[in-house]
């Protein structure tokens, strides 16, 4: 059976697309971090890259033996408790060269390059979840987001959204009809305003006042606005900073709308992947034109998702990444 070597660089929006490709595929996989010694290797990666030179001492990477303990003999002196051990080029290289994995998986600018690296030395076939701007185009698979506007080649899959796999973990279970709200937080393009939110809230109570209405803040929800949620007591509240569990694959399968704020791409493909909620998004304050909005609109457009305006409109299409992989050789 294949097996995939999961590369990742600590992001959960980056890691779940692999995880998800693999599942969706049957796979199973480990998973490595990996991470770039110092700013100026990476940015060396890009011309390694162009010149065809592939080296992995320019890397670091780790496994956590609490998630994969059968490799606790490679850390010397952990005793099988450290978190963390590094896993050095030796041990990535009996492990190839045993057949243990066949397939490289990675997702974001940090992995693009490690996967390259162990995909062309041991000959093992390389899939990207995302267009690896800066770097070459020769993985065997590339996913693209369409907001991306991948260039049309052969290897280059075009999809709406990133990759995603839903399993509701019943966190949540309303008492009567409910919706649910997802608050995101501030990124390098949008931020929250709280005057601008307070509207939004204040519509959504005022327009489903008999409903139960849940919400769930994120790990990049700021301060000020998690202690604004709390004030409104609504049905079903989780505050991530004091609580750190993931209610949304339940809200999505048992609320009759989701409200999601606009700043995460990987909330948002969730959402347009699984369940029959319709989709709402919240749309914060944007500092200058981007791929958030770009994102949102394509999807609105093709009917997946309303872009909150004022009003509300139902609309609940949703994608089927297994269409995808479909025909794909492993």
């Amino acid at each position: 059976m294949s097996k995939a070597l999961i590369f990742s660089d600590g992001k959960k929006g980056h890691l779940n697309q692999s995880i998800a490709f693999c599942k969706f595929l049957n796979l199973e996989y480990d998973i490595v971090d990996v991470k770039f010694k110092n700013r100026f290797f990476k940015l060396l990666s890009y011309l390694f890259d162009r010149v065809g030179f592939y080296n992995m001492s320019i890397l670091d990477m780790s496994m956590d033996t609490q998630v994969k303990p059968e490799y606790d003999e490679f850390c010397h002196s952990c005793e099988g408790r450290n978190p963390e051990i590094t896993i050095d080029n030796q041990w990535i290289q009996s492990s190839l060269k045993n057949k243990k994995y066949n397939l490289a998986v990675c997702a974001g600018s940090g992995t693009y390059y490690a996967s390259k690296v162990i995909a062309k030395k041991f000959k093992i076939k390389s899939v990207s979840m995302m267009l690896p701007r800066g770097y070459k185009y020769d993985f065997d698979v590339i996913f693209a987001q369409s907001h991306d506007n991948p260039p049309v080649r052969p290897n280059i899959i075009e999809i709406p959204a990133n990759f995603s796999y839903i399993q509701p973990s019943n966190i949540y279970k309303p008492k009567k009809q409910s919706v649910g709200i997802v608050i995101g937080g501030n990124n390098s393009y949008l931020y929250m305003d709280k005057d601008k939110l307070k509207f939004q809230l204040d519509f959504i109570q005022k327009q489903f006042k008999d409903y139960e209405i849940a919400v769930t803040t994120s790990p990049r929800t700021p301060r000020e606005i998690e202690d604004f949620i709390k004030s409104y007591k609504f049905g079903y509240e989780i505050i991530y900073s004091k609580n750190p569990i993931n209610p949304i694959p339940d809200f999505l399968e048992n609320c009759k709308t989701v409200f999601i704020t606009s700043d995460s791409t990987s909330m948002i493909s969730e959402s347009i992947s699984f369940g029959k909620a319709n989709i709402v998004i919240l749309p914060l304050v944007s500092k200058k034109e981007n791929k958030f909005n770009s994102f949102i609109s394509k999807l609105e457009n093709d009917g997946y998702l309303h872009i909150f305006n004022g009003k509300i409109e139902n609309k609940n299409k949703k994608i089927d990444f297994r269409k995808f992989v479909k025909g794909i050789k492993i």
